[in-house]
């Protein structure tokens, strides 16, 4: 009988450690996912920042082709979008078909394919740098859809993307 207690004690023990693994592997994942997310803020709210005025936007790195500030913001506001996505993506809340269906979209147009030829290769390296697959497919879906875009219709000028009257 003792020795029938001593055989459940120690798979209670067992189990009990499993449950402490984890719980502490679950932890330093929401702390991974908590910190990812206040660099996230804070990087949003340094472009939001320089969104403000062309002074403060010239606080970034230069632009790897001359442009105008005008352009500037607007590719600094798309890579808040594509960051959001990617986040999203990361996360688990946006599948990979859904986001090649919104990069299909979104690579239409000529802001978006800009900010893509200036900013995919800083994309390409953070990928590169990083030891998170999904960055890596994130990265390699969004190359994927781009080069796609280009090659099947020119982009859709800015001016052209709203009707005129109202």
């Amino acid at each position: 009988m003792s020795q029938t207690y001593g055989a459940l004690s120690v798979l209670f023990s067992a189990a009990a450690l499993a449950g402490v693994a984890a719980s502490l592997w679950y932890q330093a994942r929401q702390t991974r996912i908590a910190q990812e997310a206040a660099r996230r803020d804070a990087h949003r709210e340094l472009i939001i920042l320089a969104l403000g005025g062309p002074a403060l936007l010239a606080c970034w790195e230069p632009p790897a082709t001359p442009m105008t500030a005008a352009r500037r913001k607007q590719i600094l506001f798309t890579n808040l979008i594509v960051t959001n996505w990617e986040s999203d993506f990361r996360l688990g809340n946006l599948g990979p078909a859904a986001l090649r269906g919104m990069l299909d979209g979104r690579f239409q147009g000529e802001i978006a394919r800009a900010h893509w030829e200036t900013g995919g290769p800083g994309w390409r390296a953070s990928a590169e740098h990083s030891a998170d697959t999904k960055r890596h497919q994130f990265v390699r879906i969004a190359d994927e859809r781009y080069t796609r875009a280009v090659a099947h219709s020119p982009a859709v000028p800015a001016a052209d993307y709203f009707d005129p009257t109202p």
